[in-house]
């Protein structure tokens, strides 16, 4: 297994390549080979499965308390506080004004006072890999997810979780053995991850499949991280389950399940066609938002205290328009939209033509500004415009509203994240009630907007380096990770 020297530090999801060996105990000069099928069956591997078991129970409770921590958040500051002051059907519309604006400014404490950042930077993708990170940045990024998701921004929660997760694992580890050798922190950092972002997917198997794409495990070595991380998350997910019963907090408002959809029988030529299209469309959108909240970063950097409130102001002040403009929802824009995804989807022929695309114009703006801005994750936004896109394209002739929320979901997971199982995986789950009749499509989807998404983001590399010899000469040959940045 690679030591954590052996990745790229800053939360590239690039790995570096893994060394072919490691080092005898005791032993100096060249490296001994190391067999991970022996090391699967000895009896040091079945001590790491323990710890892993007693790390997923440990994450798992902090995790629980994170999402269940946002969702309580969500209803004093949007329902309980509003009706105890008269407001009983619910807040006035102004009420997002202040609300957003307070998170800008408790983000900005996080970023600037606490160690970490707060987390990395969403408009970079979801950045995993590298070293563990250090526990002392938990309490930072925990409080910037808290204000950031909580108070409403259009950002996910499965960053912090991941930095949770893994930040926990690792003080476990330290507090229990402080010469822990640096291969167990990163196994037993990489369960702590699986078990926390299991959560939020009802799936430790999900988990599992973004975390190893990410991060771009492979080889015999795979099963060494894998058999642990799995162990952390399955056993942390019965702990969730029990945690539901003794406590009646169901984790339905946070996470996400298979979608009220009809099913869907087969796929014909006709939806090949249109699913390609929606894919390119898809694609095209999604670099816009991605490019935006790359832009927005450089420009808040420099006074967050001031900068994040503003852009707190502008993500209400866009929701407050949609609102307006269409009857619906303020929270339609607002959130990360996994609570928002099944009501969406079972109430899609009561959205007009013209309120879809507004809703897509109007969120698609929050997500950009929030990925450049504020802390979280990238992926839930992601599925929900992928979803409304996909309603939208259900208008066309022989384009059934299941077949293209299916390829809407899985192409705007893709053209986000930029990673195609991952992508074709929660896809497939969130509408397999559905049947499994979409799932031709939705890789075909995925593969169009893979694609097209790596052509434009090679061709905005290409166009901001410019003709500039300096420019040239910073950029890295292909084939080789760019130095990653800090978050």
């Amino acid at each position: 297994m690679a030591d954590p020297a052996d990745t790229p530090q800053g939360g590239s999801t690039t790995p570096a390549p893994e060394h072919h060996g490691a080092a005898a105990p005791g032993a100096a000069g060249p490296s001994a080979p190391v067999d991970p099928a022996a090391l699967l069956v000895s009896r040091g591997f079945v001590v790491l499965l323990v710890i892993a078991a007693v790390v997923g129970v440990l994450v798992s409770l902090a995790a629980w308390c994170f999402v269940e921590l946002i969702y309580q958040i969500q209803r004093e500051v949007f329902t309980h506080l509003p009706s105890a002051l008269g407001y009983h059907n619910g807040p006035p519309k102004w009420w997002y004004l202040p609300v957003l604006a307070i998170a800008g400014v408790v983000t900005a404490f996080a970023i600037v006072r606490l160690p970490g950042n707060g987390g990395h930077i969403p408009a970079e993708g979801l950045k995993v890999g590298g070293g563990p990170p250090q526990p002392a940045i938990v309490p930072g990024v925990v409080l910037a997810g808290l204000a950031s998701i909580g108070l409403g921004l259009v950002i996910g929660p499965e960053a912090p979780l991941i930095a949770l997760g893994a930040g926990l694992a690792v003080l476990t580890v330290r507090l229990a053995r402080k010469d822990a050798p640096d291969q167990l922190v990163v196994v037993v950092a990489a369960a702590g991850s699986f078990a926390a972002l299991s959560f939020v997917f009802s799936s430790p198997i999900i988990a599992a499949i973004i975390l190893i794409e990410a991060t771009g495990l492979g080889g015999a070595r795979l099963p060494l991280v894998l058999v642990p991380g799995l162990v952390g998350a399955g056993i942390g997910s019965l702990v969730s389950i029990g945690m539901g019963s003794f406590t009646g907090l169901s984790s339905s408002a946070y996470a996400l399940g298979s979608l009220p959809l009809p099913s869907f029988d087969r796929p014909t030529i006709g939806n090949f066609g249109w699913s390609i299209l929606l894919a390119l469309v898809i694609a095209g959108v999604a670099h816009l938002i991605m490019a935006g909240g790359l832009r927005v970063q450089p420009v808040v950097k420099p006074l967050l205290f001031v900068w994040l409130p503003i852009c707190g102001l502008v993500v209400a002040g866009l929701a407050i328009a949609f609102s307006q403009i269409t009857g619906k929802g303020v929270d339609e824009v607002l959130f990360s939209g996994q609570s928002a995804l099944p009501g969406l989807v079972s109430g899609a022929g009561t959205w007009s033509i013209a309120a879809l695309v507004w809703l897509l114009v109007f969120k698609g703006i929050g997500y950009a500004i929030s990925l450049g801005s504020f802390r979280g994750g990238p992926t839930f936004p992601a599925i929900f415009l992928g979803a409304a896109g996909g309603i939208l394209a259900s208008r066309l002739p022989g384009f059934p509203v299941t077949a293209a929320v299916a390829v809407g979901m899985g192409a705007a997971t893709v053209s986000i994240l930029r990673l195609p199982l991952s992508a074709i995986v929660i896809a497939s789950l969130l509408t397999s009630k559905s049947g499994a009749a979409a799932e031709p499509l939705v890789i075909v989807g995925v593969a169009v907007a893979y694609v097209v998404t790596l052509r434009l983001s090679k061709r905005s590399a290409a166009a901001s380096d410019g003709p500039s010899e300096a420019s040239a000469s910073a950029t890295p040959p292909p084939g080789t990770a760019a130095p990653a940045t800090t978050g």
